[in-house]
């Protein structure tokens, strides 16, 4: 397992947890500072995506073999909602093959281990923008602003 943190200027430092290439973990930048600073090409591209590029991350290789086929769906759900765009919970559980589970898209939601890749940040509630766990809703809104999505 390697341990790769990176710092984006105005958001603070991030790790992503890679087996053999692939994502196991990823933590969004937070106040702090590197331990251990790496280049990686997944680093530069989340560096541009933070600096307000379009950047896709269809193509990382995410490890998925915890989830259930429900969260599956839902992650591939996610990561088809284009940059910039959002939908609400009901909208993402209809489009995961599972309408009206939308309160388990939102557990999902809350539990993501793959923010930016898997982007609950995208999805919002009916009546407003929803929570962002931990990192709370001020920066779900920078997320939503950078992609000019608010």
């Amino acid at each position: 397992m390697e341990v790769v943190q990176y710092e984006v200027e105005g958001w603070g430092v991030g790790e992503l947890w890679l087996d053999d290439g692939r994502v196991v973990n990823h933590e969004l930048p937070r106040a702090g500072k590197p331990v251990r600073p790496a280049r990686h090409p997944v680093v530069e591209r989340l560096r541009a995506y933070f600096a307000g590029e379009p950047v896709s991350f269809d193509d990382v290789d995410l490890d998925f073999s915890w989830a259930t086929p429900f969260q599956t769906g839902v992650a591939d759900a996610l990561r088809a909602i284009p940059y910039g765009e959002t939908v609400t919970y009901g909208e993402l559980a209809a489009l995961a093959g599972h309408p009206n589970a939308q309160r388990a898209a939102g557990t999902f939601c809350a539990r993501n281990r793959f923010p930016l890749f898997v982007p609950c940040h995208r999805v919002v509630a009916a009546d407003g923008l929803g929570s962002y766990g931990s990192l709370g809703l001020e920066y779900k809104r920078r997320l939503l602003e950078l992609e000019n999505a608010f």
